[in-house]
């Protein structure tokens, strides 16, 4: 007689659009425990952290491969079973999972250390089932030990925050003592400016924000101005990292930018309600005297054990506020509303 196989609880994204108190975006489902396959992992999910990421899949905006899906890509768990072909010796540790869930390892992006770039980039919660639940798999490269000084709930918002926080800090090529603004301060913001003084203590930091009390948040952690999203400082600055959902922020950001300044797009999907606000665009204003623009795409795996092994040495320890398993619809709406202040987590087990 065979034995039935284990199940286990998921959040899962059963349809896709606009976020509805209503209708609650994530149904909780009974699944089986999958299996690892060659050269996986199996991972029993200790925490998953909650990122605006979720928000554009479940409204279609990087809409999911398959449905339903489970979401998440900040994930902190233990190794308890490997399939065939696995070598690094992670079994019974503590690992995490970053957006990056796979690439293809073969092509000129995986071969010069650009992976995030792999035209069979998968990422984890939307091309591959995530954390959201109480166990996943994940192939074993990408699977990150995790520093025995970092406990499970701090370390989630460092894989995906922080990691493409420290991505977009990188591609800054800031020296020490330029100028250096962020726009939103949310779960990445709160990270890259504790990095920031850390890697360049000369340099300045100034944060724009909607919100008062992220604000009078991003002071109390070090910041040395801040203002609203349209505010500007004194002086222009030398590179500016975006973090919303939104283009008005990157348009405020054009215009405050130095002669030679640099704005980089964080990996967040922007809303279409305000793209009007890119018609007003200036040559003079916005553009002239060499600015320039990038984007961040994704992460590498790079990136996420750069970000680790900083955190360790800084020491930096993100702010979290936990939630249940059951409570995730909860944390994606207040995240939607802008209830924002550090990072928004599932403690799973």
């Amino acid at each position: 007689m065979s034995r039935a196989k284990p199940h286990m609880r998921a959040m899962r994204i059963h349809r896709l659009g606009p976020l509805n108190p209503a209708e609650p975006p994530l149904q909780e489902d009974r699944v089986p425990v999958p299996e690892p396959g060659m050269g996986e992992l199996l991972i029993r999910v200790h925490a998953c952290g909650v990122c605006h990421t979720e928000l554009d899949e479940i409204e279609g905006r990087t809409a999911p491969a398959t449905l339903p899906m489970t979401p998440g890509h900040q994930v902190i768990g233990t190794v308890t079973a490997q399939g065939p072909d696995c070598s690094m010796n992670l079994l019974k540790q503590r690992v995490g999972v970053a957006w990056i869930h796979s690439a293809c390892g073969t092509c000129s992006w995986c071969l010069s250390g650009r992976e995030n770039l792999c035209p069979d980039f998968c990422a984890c919660g939307r091309d591959a089932h995530g954390g959201y639940a109480e166990y996943m798999t994940v192939p074993e490269p990408f699977a990150h030990p995790i520093p025995p000084q970092i406990g499970d709930l701090e370390a989630t918002p460092l894989l995906c925050a922080g990691a493409v926080g420290f991505r977009a800090l990188s591609l800054c090529r800031l020296s020490n003592g330029q100028r250096l603004g962020l726009t939103g301060f949310g779960a990445s913001g709160h990270l890259v400016l504790q990095m920031a003084k850390h890697l360049y203590p000369d340099s300045p930091v100034f944060i724009f924000a909607r919100s008062a009390k992220e604000r009078d948040f991003a002071l109390q952690l070090g910041a040395d101005w801040a203002g609203n999203t349209i505010d500007r400082p004194d002086t222009g600055l030398d590179a500016i990292i975006d973090t919303t959902p939104a283009w008005l922020p990157v348009v405020a950001a054009l215009q405050a930018l130095s002669p030679g300044g640099k704005l980089v797009i964080n990996a967040i999907r922007k809303e279409a309600s305000d793209r009007e606000v890119l018609t007003t665009i200036d040559y003079d204003t916005h553009l002239w005297r060499e600015k320039s623009l990038c984007t961040v795409a994704n992460v590498t795996r790079k990136d996420v054990r750069e970000c680790l092994r900083l955190a360790t040495e800084i020491p930096l320890r993100p702010q979290v506020t936990a939630y249940p398993l059951e409570a995730a619809n909860q944390a994606l709406l207040e995240l939607k509303r802008g209830d924002i202040e550090g990072a928004k987590v599932l403690a799973i087990t």
